[in-house]
């Protein structure tokens, strides 16, 4: 009986530090970080016949609504392309987009109409009170028209987050990731998240693939990536219309730049894929044709 009690005595006293250091830490959070009243949620969970909590930090996004955020800089990267940087509700308030996934963004054509388009932010999450997104506006582009209007002070309606791919560090030994064009911003995002993570060893091989030199979006965040991790993340760029003395690829992505520059089919790799849908269609066929299975491939 004396060692029941006992035991039980033990149990109550581990239960009870068990909720002391949940929610000291989730009071230590609120007090160190102030952020906005939402995003610490204390969740009630039942461990060994007693109530200890959980903290989730929530986000800015909505799954469901739109909501409006402040175009507070805009920044000219050349003629098509510009980065627009948006505030958050408060300085320390985070967006809440996991990585690997996007959001959608509204606004108007040249005719007035509304017009929807997915967009991938080049920040994360440990960028708190903003997000980025970088821009290419097409002449035609419908998406492209609204953003060409906006002006600081101007507001821009999301929704998110969105996608099936969500990167968890350590999910594969390794990824290739093909990118075409504007495709580049969610494998960028990946890349700088693994990256930035000291105890993540997941090695990045990326083909990026343009028209012109001057199309090659985040070249000297790509740039910087090469040469600060070289171990870690590899870089080849293709271009349709190269410049003189251009000493990497030439044309398109092709079967053999895949299998020089990707690491080869394995269970614990994946190829991501983003591009116009021409080059995701050739880009499956090379895939397919060198082994990858669709297990091992993802396509945003």
């Amino acid at each position: 009986m004396d060692r029941l009690e006992s035991h039980r005595a033990e149990m109550i006293a581990i239960g009870v530090a068990f909720v002391a250091v949940g929610v000291g830490t989730a009071y230590y959070y609120y007090l160190s970080k102030k952020p906005k009243r939402d995003r610490i949620v204390l969740k009630s969970v039942r461990i060994g016949g007693f109530d200890t909590f959980s903290c989730d930090i929530v986000g800015c996004l909505d799954p469901e609504k739109f909501k409006e955020f402040k175009l507070v800089k805009r920044i000219q990267l050349s003629h098509n392309v510009a980065k627009f940087k948006f505030a958050l509700p408060t300085p320390t308030s985070v967006l809440g987009l996991p990585i690997g996934q996007h959001m959608s963004c509204r606004g108007k054509d040249a005719n007035g109409e509304d017009v929807i388009k997915p967009y991938t932010p080049t920040t994360l999450d440990s960028d708190v009170g903003y997000f980025e997104l970088v821009i290419k506006m097409y002449p035609q582009g419908r998406m492209s028209h609204h953003f060409r209007e906006m002006r600081e002070g101007d507001y821009l309606a999301v929704k998110g987050p969105k996608g099936r791919f969500k990167y968890q560090p350590g999910q594969v030994r390794a990824f290739g990731m093909l990118a075409g064009g504007t495709g580049i911003t969610p494998m960028f995002q990946v890349a700088r998240a693994i990256l930035e993570n000291p105890s993540d060893m997941t090695k990045i091989h990326l083909i990026y693939a343009n028209v012109t030199y001057e199309d090659i979006l985040l070249k000297e965040e790509l740039d910087g990536f090469a040469l600060d991790f070289p171990d870690r993340f590899s870089l080849y760029y293709v271009l349709n219309e190269p410049p003189e003395g251009w000493s990497s690829g030439v044309g398109f992505i092709s079967k053999e730049m895949i299998q020089a520059q990707c690491p080869e089919p394995a269970s614990d790799i994946r190829i991501l894929r983003c591009g116009p849908p021409a080059m995701n269609k050739a880009m499956a066929a090379h895939l397919e044709a060198l082994g990858y299975t669709s297990q091992m491939q993802f396509q945003f």
